[in-house]
């Protein structure tokens, strides 16, 4: 039967409670990241050679091979997931097939795990368009994946997407070849991606952030429609009162019709036009679409610096980025990193003024209260206002970003806090009762959320400072 949660706010009172510990204490820079897919899994990084993966619904921690990270684990170190994988095959979002049938389409790859219960996107070629869970797939080199019958055969033109498990880990210190690696959850391997671009070395707390179109089993679409006409490079519905500029750097997918399968950047946006670069096939009439965050992107921001850095994994290179506003002052430690994208306040989902998908919000540590939102539209900073300012926050400060709120937990005194987006209110939220160790760089904090139907039930974890410990607490 579905889920009910009877909970009522000062009706319960909130607890928290342990899980399974970790398989070694937390230590500086070490980090835990959850993946956007429906098992939930959550990457650990002790150090440089020391990684494993939570699953919660088991709450058991396993070990993966090594990362293998150049220079050390130490503040700057972060972590960003992403929802789409290209398994071994760096610059690429995408991978081609090398034959299939109806139901069945043969991969490049290397696979070294189970994956059915996630899901596949054929970008082009037949089928293009669809996303389709995998039933079963065979395990080592040119691995088949098997789906439902779809209506025409994969082909050696298919191009498709795993949507499957893929984390980004920086590692820190002096910077070279192995500091900036993937781990693909699929293939169960490492690939070393490039660092150039970046600062020669990272030395202070920095936070790795992605910007994706999937979360949790489904795709986020902050705008939707179906085409009125279109040109090489534009896609235009007649009637749209959007604000100009709004969607600069958002990505749109066009889910079915003409051109079914095609993801562009926006690059500019009118009233009703969106600009792209050159569609392979120009969408028309028929043409539904949908306005996302952007598979290609990551953002890199700390570092005791103002810079802000941007990645293209289909480019496997960095662009520094140059505010028309610059951050008022450098993040430093405690300072954190979020995109927010699940606000349910109404003026957040106003397509005609979007707020979810369009912000980065980072608190800027180093015992201030000082709270920075980056546009990613404008591409430009802004210093927020809200109330009360008054707990600051440094080393030890974790961060755990659910819906409509930010929740923080304030250095290594076990006291939490919950900003809500919205009201750009601060307020407390609990206190834990176990005793952290000393305070550490790296944010140890992550959410789990259970779903039945309509019912969404929020987890806030915790690894401890300098601990084995982990804790849990549902939001209520």
């Amino acid at each position: 039967m579905p889920t009910t949660n009877g909970n009522r706010k000062i009706l319960h009172l909130k607890r928290w409670e342990l899980v399974d510990q970790l398989r070694a204490a937390t230590v500086a820079g070490s980090f835990i990241e959850g993946s956007r897919h429906f098992r939930q899994q959550q990457l650990y990084v002790r150090g440089t050679t020391e990684a494993y993966l939570y699953l919660p619904q088991e709450d058991g921690w396993v070990t993966i091979p090594s990362p293998a990270l150049a220079g050390s684990l130490a503040a700057g170190a972060s972590c960003a997931s992403g929802a789409f994988s290209t398994g071994t095959t760096v610059a690429a979002t995408t991978l081609t097939a090398t034959g299939g049938t109806t139901s069945t389409i043969v991969t490049n790859q290397t696979l070294a795990r189970d994956l059915r219960g996630y899901q596949v996107h054929i970008v082009s070629g037949p089928n293009a368009g669809v996303t389709l869970e995998i039933v079963s797939n065979t395990i080592g080199a040119t691995a088949t994946i098997t789906v439902a019958t779809q209506a025409s055969a994969f082909t050696a033109s298919t191009v498709y997407r795993l949507i499957t498990p893929v984390w980004y880990v920086l590692g820190a210190g002096t910077l070279a070849s192995g500091s900036f690696r993937k781990y693909c959850f699929a293939t169960n391997s490492w690939t070393t991606l490039s660092q150039t671009g970046l600062a020669a070395s990272l030395a202070t707390d920095g936070r790795l952030v992605a910007t994706p179109s999937y979360d949790n089993g489904a795709y986020m679409a902050f705008g939707s429609g179906t085409a009125t006409s279109a040109t090489a490079t534009t896609l235009v519905q007649t009637g749209k009162t959007w604000t100009a500029s709004q969607w600069i750097n958002s990505q749109v997918r066009i889910v079915s019709g003409t051109g079914a399968g095609q993801l562009r950047t926006i690059t500019a946006n009118t009233a009703d036009t969106l600009t792209v670069a050159t569609w392979t096939t120009t969408p028309d009439a028929t043409s539904v679409y949908q306005i996302t965050g952007n598979d290609d992107f990551l953002y890199y921001l700390g570092n005791n610096a103002v810079t802000l850095y941007r990645y293209s994994i289909s480019g496997n290179s960095w662009t520094t980025l140059s505010p028309g506003v610059a951050r008022a002052a450098a993040p430093s430690t405690g300072a954190s990193g979020h995109w927010i994208y699940g606000v349910t306040a109404s003026d957040w989902n106003n397509e005609s003024s979007i707020l979810n998908g369009r912000y980065l919000y980072s608190f800027r540590g180093g015992a201030s209260t000082a709270l920075d939102r980056y546009d990613i539209a404008a591409n430009t900073w802004a210093a927020l206002t809200y109330a009360p300012a008054t707990e600051t926050f440094t080393t030890g400060t974790k961060y755990v970003y659910l819906a409509d709120a930010l929740y923080v937990h304030k250095d290594a005194t076990g006291r939490w806090f919950r900003f809500d987006i919205a009201r750009a209110s601060m307020d407390g939220w609990t206190t834990m009762l176990y005793p952290n160790g000393a305070a550490l760089v790296g944010d140890t904090a992550f959410g789990v959320t259970y779903t039945d139907g309509a019912t969404r039930i929020d987890y806030v974890y915790i690894a401890l400072n300098t601990s084995t410990v982990v804790l849990r607490q549902m939001v209520i």
